[in-house]
């Protein structure tokens, strides 16, 4: 409740349930951080029975009192921040089009664009104000 609209504020902690980024590939999987390895990475035991080791935050989402699908849901015009290709780097833009499969079309603000982006794969920026 006290850490909204942070971004990056919630410190993830040994043995909290999270959603991980597998490999980079663009699939985000269940699990908890098995260690904290002090450098933003984290090792990651997946309930399938996978491990993962040195798993950028970038990479992961806390699911710690996620009820409902994420709260907010996106809109066509809303700036967020997109996984480019699922490669694990986020970059800003926003949503040109909602394909209504919980997929959607992004315009980056560099020029890029990419279309069919798995929701998971896309944070809101909704609400960040300035600094």
């Amino acid at each position: 409740k006290d850490g909204s609209g942070g971004g990056g504020g919630g410190r993830l902690m040994e043995g909290d349930k999270v959603e991980a980024d597998y490999r980079g590939r663009g699939k985000f999987y269940p699990g908890k951080i098995r260690r904290d390895r002090g450098d933003d990475t984290y090792d990651i035991d997946y309930e399938d029975g996978e491990r993962e080791s040195r798993v950028n935050k970038r990479l992961i989402r806390s699911k710690d009192g996620s009820g409902g699908g994420g709260g907010g849901r996106l809109m066509e015009g809303d700036k967020v921040e997109a996984d480019y290709r699922g490669r694990g780097k986020f970059y800003p833009g926003k949503i040109r089009r909602d394909r209504g499969d919980d997929t959607y079309d992004i315009d980056y603000e560099d020029g890029e664009r990419e279309s069919r982006v798995n929701k998971r794969l896309i944070r809101s920026k909704d609400g960040s104000g300035g600094g």
